[in-house]
Order: structure tokens, then sequence, then C-alpha cells
């Protein structure tokens, strides 16, 4: 039997992931600040749609994972949502950037509809994407290098938005400019729903679901019953809050406390440089050292260059890009670990359960991950509400050390809490090698 994935689907893969992370890395770095500086909204009121929105797109994923699960097409389980889901998430991302020219409680209104609308869409795509990886191949290090390439497509559509992005909106009149957002994100949303919808249909499920398709109460044991799927979540819970902090809050940042924002693309730099080493050499790393051991061993390394800046120098340019590029390898490093733990856990819920549940374990990631950066957003949001933030506001110390501390101490600070759920995850790799094995002997029996 062969386990290897072509290399055009492998291409393909990372290629939708770097679409997709297009659209949700311009959505995170500009949705908050469009909200307040370009569409006149109160921060409290801003704050609040972000908040009320993206909690709401978090409980919608359990479902649409619920819904994966029990989708059985000629298609698979996870393509035709691929397929579909890019197009609508494209709709609704020009949506959110359009300017009204209403009253302003209809624009908060408006505001709040468009972005509760862009949550959900891309729900219908962010779970399917990542829970194909599970089903692509037998062999667990062919789904590995799925994850690892889809990461680092991620990755680089994170930097290609967050350095080229401010240029497109210079083209159109620059970052004080209503429209000037509008046409980047039909841009950015278009050629990234293109790259979503070429990984849709040619990404291949080779590791068929049972015909049968089993209760939601049995689904839900898929997590329940999986202590060390449990303990990963939450140190994802926190782990996902060291960038989702800083792509909340870095464009503030540069503009207040280094001064100019086109440092946005330098910043996007230092990201790709230490995000991509991270994740390149993070396989290597998995096949040598125990994963568990790795997590904690970059998320110190992670939480001591995160603090450095801080005090080192908060308006040294070249000392924050350094520390952070540092800082972005570790998280690189980590991502692609725990990604890799997620593709155990439903093994190991094979094994125990009898079903895979993928699409309600990575629903789970999802969730988490959007909680995350609920969670970040509601940082933000308190942060300049207790600087008392307007727009165009003078820079202070009080400015320059509110947004400092959220794009250094927070992240350094969630390295750390992230180790204490990690202390209780129980899978040994050796468990997971019996477990992988025992699974496939079962397969070859049956002829799968």
């Amino acid at each position: 039997m062969n386990y290897e994935v072509p290399k055009s689907e492998k291409i393909a893969y990372g290629g939708g992931l770097l679409g997709q992370n297009m659209i949700y890395n311009f959505m995170s770095m500009y949705i908050m600040f469009y909200f307040t500086d370009l569409l006149m909204i109160p921060t409290q009121a801003a704050t609040i749609i972000v908040i009320i929105a993206s909690l709401w797109d978090a409980m919608n994923d359990p479902m649409m994972g619920l819904l994966t699960d029990r989708t059985r097409t000629k298609w698979g389980k996870f393509r035709p949502y691929m397929i579909i889901g890019p197009v609508i998430i494209a709709c609704t991302t020009i949506f959110c950037f359009l300017q009204y020219d209403v009253a302003p409680t209809t624009t908060i209104i408006l505001a709040a509809i468009s972005y509760i609308l862009w949550g959900m869409s891309y729900t219908i795509c962010d779970i399917p994407i990542w829970a194909i990886t599970s089903s692509v191949s037998h062999e667990p290090d062919e789904r590995n290098i799925m994850v690892t390439l889809g990461r680092i497509g991620g990755t680089i559509g994170t930097v290609l938005v967050t350095v080229g992005s401010i240029h497109i909106l210079n083209l159109f009149g620059g970052e004080r400019v209503a429209s000037a957002y509008t046409f980047t994100a039909a841009i950015i949303a278009i050629i990234g729903a293109i790259l979503m919808i070429i990984a849709g249909l040619k990404v291949k499920e080779r590791i068929q679901p049972d015909k049968e398709v089993i209760s939601i109460k049995q689904n839900m044991k898929t997590v329940t019953h999986n202590k060390p799927l449990m303990a990963l979540m939450m140190a994802l819970l926190v782990t996902n809050l060291v960038n989702g902090i800083r792509q909340s809050v870095q464009l503030y940042f540069v503009v207040y406390v280094w001064g100019d924002a086109n440092y946005v693309t330098p910043v996007g730099l230092s990201l790709v440089i230490g995000m991509t080493l991270g994740m390149v050499v993070a396989p290597m790393l998995v096949k040598k050292f125990p994963k568990k051991k790795l997590f904690f061993i970059f998320s110190i390394i992670g939480s001591i260059t995160s603090i450095v800046p801080f005090f080192g120098g908060r308006e040294d340019v070249m000392l924050g890009l350094i520390f952070l590029g540092f800082s972005f390898a570790c998280t690189g490093v980590i991502s692609i670990v725990c990604s890799t733990m997620l593709l155990d856990a439903v093994e190991y819920s094979e094994w125990k359960l009898g079903y895979r549940g993928e699409g309600i374990i990575f629903s789970i990631n999802t969730l988490l991950t959007k909680l995350s950066a609920t969670i970040a957003k509601l940082i933000l949001g308190v942060g300049l509400i207790m600087m008392c933030y307007v727009d165009n506001q003078t820079v202070t110390p009080l400015i320059q050390t509110g947004f400092s501390s959220m794009m250094y101490v927070i992240p350094a600070i969630s390295f750390i809490i992230a180790m204490i759920p990690m202390m209780f995850y129980n899978l040994t790799d050796q468990q997971r090698i019996e477990i992988h094995e025992e699974l496939e002997a079962k397969r070859k029996e049956a002829g799968k």
C-alpha cells in the first residue's frame, strides 16, 4: 500500500493554508483599527462587537465538527466544505471593510452583523481544512509533513499580509482612508479563496470513515474520554494567546511605540524567518525527542526571548525585531509539536473508543484558537479603555508602556502558564507507536 501523499497535493494543501491565513490575519490585524479609527465606532462598542462575535464564532466550532463527522459524500467528509466555504469567506471579508454612510448607531449594527457573519463563514472551512490532515495517509510521518506544510503555508500567508498589506493600503490612499481597506480586503480575500478552493479540489481523503454514523453523544466522548487531548487543549488555549495578542496589537505598537506604521513590514519579516525556521526544524526534533519535553524547552526559551526587549529597550527597533524573531521560532516549533499531538489524539480516540472523531477534535482546537483570539482582543480592548485611547492618540509614557506590555510581557507570561496543563499530558511516544501499530494491524485485517 502506498502511504505517500503526492507532492502536488502537499503543495496545494500548503497553498490552501497560505490563502486561509492571508484572510485571517488581515482581519486580525486591521478589523479593530478599522472599527475604531475609520468607522469611528467608540472603543467600548468596538470591543463589545469583537468579543461577542468571536465568542459566538467559537461556539459554532463544535457544531461544525459534529457536522463534518456525520458527513458522508463521494467527495469525502471534509472536501465539500473546503470547496464551498472559501467563496462565502471572501464575500463576508469584503463586507467587513465597507464604509457605511449612515448614522453612528446603524454603523455599529452593520459592523456587528458583518463581523459575526465573517466568523461563521470562516468556521465552515477552518475545521475541515485542518481535520483533513488526519485522513490523507495511513503513515504518521506523511500526516506530520502535511501539518508542517500547512503551518509553513499559513506562516507565509501571515507574513505576506503583514509585510504587503500596508503597501497595498498605501496604493489606495493609506491606513487612514476607509476605501483603501475595502480594496485591499477584496484583493486578499479573492486570492485567498482561490488558493483554498484549489486545496479542496486537489487533496484526497485516504482513510475512510465507517459507513455507520455515530451518535452525537458518542461523538462527544472523543473529547471527554480523551485525557491527553484535554491537557493539550488547555495548553493550546494559552499558547495561542502569544501570537493572538501580537497580531491584535502590532499596528498600535509600531505606530505609538516605534513611531511608524511601516514597521509592520519588518515585524512580518521577523515572524516569517522565526516561524519558518522553527517549523522546518520541528519535524526533525519530533523524531529525536519526546514531544512533551520539546514543548517545555521551547516554552521556556520563548518566554525569555519575549520579555528581554521590554526591559532592554522598548523603543529599540532592532533589539525588538531580533528577539521577536527568536520568540516566533519557539512558537513555530510548539505549533508543529502540538499539531502532531492532535493527530496522535485522533488515533488515541480510534484505539480507545473505536472511532476517530477528527471533526470534533479539530473543531475543539479551532474553538480554542478563537477563544485565544477573543481573549487577545479583550486584552487589547480593556487596555485601550484603561489608557483612555482615542483616535490619533498623543504618544505618552502610559501609551508606550501599555502597548509594549501587550507585545512583550503578556506573551512571555503565556508561554509559562501553558506549561501547567501540559504537565498532565500522559501519552508517551512509546504508547503512541504501539497504538499506531495496533490500529494498522486492525485496518489490514479489515481490508481498509
